[in-house]
């Protein structure tokens, strides 16, 4: 089995490159190539000779992966399928919004969370993608050389698959890789605290953490993790970290009619965030199937707002997008893996 370029920081590909005969130099170029001009092939690669292309290709693989399939709701989002082999596959979507276009991109295919309103989580889990797994979904969709912002809410829990994660951040971050700043991403989390520490401490990216109820007993109800990894002692780590410069931290919120919407959740959501700078955003759920959860209606919603904002936290209803493309996460991938099986 062919090892992977992509992914590589400069000093592993100048050994690659040492290793199948080119000069040391021949790793800046392949770098430059892969993460500057995004190419997908060895071969595009030009300015190393043919023959070194070849021997490359008889060591290495590039490792981009293509999507199989892309679909677009008639608000501009595209979804697309990448298959990993095995039935397998996973989701990356791209979300327009005016001159914005932010990735939401996947870490995991399926996930072991098993939060019950999660289609994803509902899967199972089938696997860590790769750093190249990660990389590809930036890399190999039409609008790889326009993307703005990068949030890992895509399938699977990004701090259980936390070393490819953290290795792709870098490459999109550093000088030598796509150069952007960090505060193009966001990663979201329900709170894996042996990792979330390292992440806060390694990067300066954003933070989401999904959170769904403030009451300890009622979230694992929906979300098996809260006996792992308490909500409580995730928001006391959050108090050792300063949100108030360039670094923010959100709270995702999923609104379900009659069970986490009403005054007695807001008043205690008002209560766990003091003192913690941050914005709560409202989601409205998708429905999936054969799942008892409803949304919430709209009035519902912009009640909870208003009780939040009025109190001081920053709180917002997200937009809903490509809900006519089966918007939710890992629908279109399992729709795959059932075709598969």
């Amino acid at each position: 089995m062919l090892e992977t370029l992509l992914g590589k920081t400069p000093v592993e590909l100048k050994e690659a490159a040492l290793k199948v005969g080119l000069p040391a130099f021949a790793g800046k170029q392949i770098a430059r190539w892969m993460y500057d001009k995004k190419v997908r092939s060895i071969d595009e690669m030009t300015n190393i000779s043919k023959a070194g292309r070849e021997r490359l290709k008889e060591e290495y693989d590039l490792g981009v992966i293509h999507p199989s399939a892309c679909q677009e709701s008639v608000d501009g989002t595209r979804k697309y399928l990448f298959p990993l082999g095995g039935g397998d596959a996973v989701e990356a979507v791209m979300i327009p919004d005016d001159d914005r276009k932010t990735l939401c991109v996947s870490s995991q295919a399926g996930c072991r969370m098993g939060c019950k309103f999660c289609m994803t989580g509902r899967q199972g889990f089938h696997g860590n993608l790769s750093v190249a797994g990660i990389l590809s979904q930036f890399i190999a969709i039409e609008e790889s050389g326009s993307l703005t912002n990068a949030v890992f809410m895509g399938m699977g829990e990004p701090l259980d698959n936390f070393d490819n994660v953290l290795r792709a951040i870098e490459v999109l971050t550093s000088d030598w890789g796509f150069g952007w700043s960090p505060k193009r991403i966001t990663l979201s989390t329900i709170g894996v605290l042996p990792n979330l520490r390292k992440y806060l401490d390694s990067t300066r990216c954003h933070l989401a953490v999904s959170l769904h109820s403030p009451f300890p007993d009622e979230r694992a109800g929906i979300m098996p993790v809260q006996k792992a990894w308490p909500l409580e002692e995730v928001i006391a780590l959050l108090h050792d970290y300063d949100f108030t410069g360039q670094r923010r931290v959100s709270f995702e919120y999923t609104m379900f009619a009659g069970l986490n919407d009403d005054k007695r959740h807001a008043d205690a959501l008002i209560r766990l965030l003091a003192g913690i700078e941050c914005r709560v955003n409202l989601i409205r759920f998708h429905r999936i199937p054969d799942a008892p959860f409803e949304p919430s209606p709209q009035i519902v919603m912009e009640k909870f707002r208003d009780r939040l904002s009025n109190h001081g936290i920053t709180c917002t209803i997200r937009a809903s997008r490509g809900e006519d493309i089966m918007a939710a996460c890992g629908m279109l991938a399992g729709e795959h893996r059932k075709n598969q099986i």
